[in-house]
């Protein structure tokens, strides 16, 4: 796992990236890499990379970045880890390639000098990659089909520049500071920026599973080589039993484990986690150190989940290393939260704080449960989403209906309205599903925006932005069924801008490497045909049974509590729930006004 930036001055009037911008662009992502440094400008000064590395896999200088191949001719600066890289050696050596180490990084460069963009087909595991091309003077960027790992471009000025993170880019002065209403427009609405946009107007996320190719005519649009909602609507009319499910599991977990260094595990009270490490278990991981987070605010309640956590340390013999978390030490660490938070983020302190307990028990790298849910139709949003467009929806149909319920809600229902005003837009947005999954994840609503944000800035911004169009482009194809809709609306939206997207800046701020197998393109086509039926609570029932000991029943039925932490509690310092409306609200503002901070003082350093 690592940080990468580059740049490539394709037009003849494009300005190359000194060697000093190149390398601070490089160390803004320190921690993401501090194994290795690496830097390579291309002879003629007009292409080059930076490159920070954390060794997990092969880890000599043989494994070091960029990395060029013998010949010269390709040259690729990438962060992830390719899970089934050894046979994917095998098939090249039996071709006639041969290998100076032993890294998935060199395997992924003479995949593509060999393949080119056809190669990315072949990978399993989470990469953002950049290749260059001496002979063709071609730049090519890819990123994993789901969005694991990120990858930002600019292209300003005839020189793309790219990087793993954001703030990486704006070290360059070149890069303009010019926020993108489109961007803070999402964040106001879903509490991350949607893809492809990000907080910055010249700045872009490359889509998961799209690659691109700049060449000297300039970059050209993004291409896509995997789309969820193909892989669920191509799925129908398959039968894949129980057995099938748990080999699957099983399967991704196995391939999760390839690795030089320990691999340790995020440990809660739920399924998702205990599953996990009981299956690392079947795949032949003796040790296994877990470390779970703990918050005096939560004793004694549902969303305390120690006790569940110290059963299944027990029932399947971990390392169990518990962390508690204060408000002294949220308050003494903001300021690294923020300057760490690549785009402004409602979550990502929860991940925050258990890498930084896995830091300190000397991990390198851990497995999480992230995905389950979207896999396995765990979410509320798999009952209440179709409910929504089944039954609200024929209503939204009838002229006039959605003004006439808005007065009157307000009229005789006042109090809820105050409370919840996502009632007041039910029969504008539920006859889509787009519409429906709006009203369920959405923090505000699109008519709420003017108080969040300047009212010029946020019509500017909902135009752009179009977010009911992204979440309807995550159903092309349709998936075909209730449960396929909603696993692709809750994969390509929440889970990739939220979740994965916080899941990388808190864990590389710390060193730390996050895998999760439950987000597996390969687990994803063995499993979808099996999504549409999923009962209520079954695809869970599923994954508790996949280990060879599995999870307790009790821990099945008990109810979903989330990855939570006390924000509420620490912003206030009274106690209040920590999914409150208000508590959510308050907490978006912060990080914007911290982020932008965060951002001026980079500025400035």
């Amino acid at each position: 796992m690592c940080g990468l930036a580059g740049f490539f001055a394709h037009a003849a009037h494009g300005a190359p990236i000194g060697r000093a911008t190149l390398v601070a662009m490089r160390d803004r992502m320190a921690p993401r890499g501090p194994d290795g440094v690496g830097l390579w400008i291309a002879p003629d000064g007009r292409a080059g990379f930076g490159h920070r590395r954390l060794s997990i896999i092969d880890l000599s200088e043989t494994g070091a970045q960029p990395m060029p191949t013998p010949d010269g001719r390709y040259t690729i600066a990438y962060n992830g880890e390719i899970y089934n890289y050894r046979a994917l050696r095998d098939e090249l050596t039996e071709q006639g390639t041969t290998f100076v180490g032993d890294s998935d990084t060199e395997v992924v460069l003479h995949l593509y000098a060999r393949y080119g963009a056809g190669m990315l087909g072949k990978l399993r595991g989470m990469f953002a990659l950049a290749i260059w091309d001496a002979h063709a003077r071609t730049m090519f960027l890819a990123r994993d089909p789901l969005g694991i790992k990120p990858l930002y471009y600019a292209d300003s000025g005839g020189t793309l520049r790219f990087a793993s993170q954001v703030k990486a880019l704006l070290v360059d002065p070149a890069i303009s500071r010019d926020p993108s209403p489109a961007g803070l427009a999402g964040f106001h609405l879903t509490g991350s920026v949607p893809e492809p946009f990000t907080a910055y107007r010249c700045i872009r996320a490359l889509p998961a599973g799209h690659w691109l190719m700049c060449t000297e005519e300039g970059p050209g649009t993004p291409a896509s080589y995997a789309n969820v909602a193909a892989t669920l609507a191509h799925a129908r009319g398959r039968m894949v039993g129980d057995g099938d499910v748990r080999a699957a599991l099983r399967d991704s977990v196995r391939h999760h484990l390839v690795s030089d260094v320990e691999i340790g595990a995020f440990l809660s009270g739920g399924v998702d986690s205990g599953a996990l490490i009981g299956l690392m278990r079947d795949c032949g991981q003796q040790r296994i150190r877990a470390c779970t987070l703990t918050y005096r605010e939560f004793a004694g309640t549902a969303d305390d989940e120690m006790p569940g956590a110290i059963e299944m340390a027990r029932r399947y013999g971990v390392d169990h290393h518990v962390r508690s978390v204060a408000a002294a030490e949220f308050a003494e660490d903001l300021d690294s939260i923020f300057d760490a938070m690549d785009q402004p983020s409602v979550d990502g302190v929860n991940t925050w704080f258990v890498s930084k307990a896995c830091r300190d028990m000397g991990l390198k790298v851990a497995l999480s449960g992230l995905g389950g849910d979207e896999l396995l139709a765990g979410y509320s949003t798999f009952r209440s989403v179709p409910r929504m467009f089944h039954r609200a929806g024929p209503l939204t149909k009838m002229p006039g209906a959605a003004k006439v319920a808005r007065m009157l809600i307000r009229a005789l229902l006042p109090r809820l309205a105050r409370r919840n005003p996502k009632v007041l837009g039910v029969l504008d947005h539920a006859g889509t599903w787009a519409g429906a999954y709006l009203l369920r994840r959405a923090v505000l609503l699109p008519f709420e925006l003017d108080g969040a944000m300047d009212p010029a800035m946020a019509r500017e911004g909902l135009a752009e932005l179009d977010l009911l169009g992204l979440f309807t482009d995550s159903l092309v194809p349709d998936p075909g069924s209730d449960n396929g809709r909603v696993s692709a609306l809750e994969t390509c939206n929440y889970m990739r801008n939220q979740l994965l997207r916080d899941t990388d800046w808190a864990s590389m701020a710390h060193s730390v490497e996050i895998r999760v197998p439950l987000v597996d393109f390969t687990l994803l086509e063995a499993i979808a045909p099996r999504i549409a039926s999923l009962q209520p609570g079954e695809g869970k029932v599923l994954l508790a049974n996949a280990p060879v000991i599995p999870v307790p029943a009790d821990v099945v039925a008990r109810p979903k509590t989330g990855f939570g932490i006390p924000v509420g509690d620490w912003l206030r310092g009274d106690v209040e729930h920590h999914e409150d409306r208000r508590t959510s609200r308050r907490w978006a503002h912060v990080v914007e006004a911290r982020y932008a901070g965060s951002v001026d003082a980079l500025a400035t350093a």
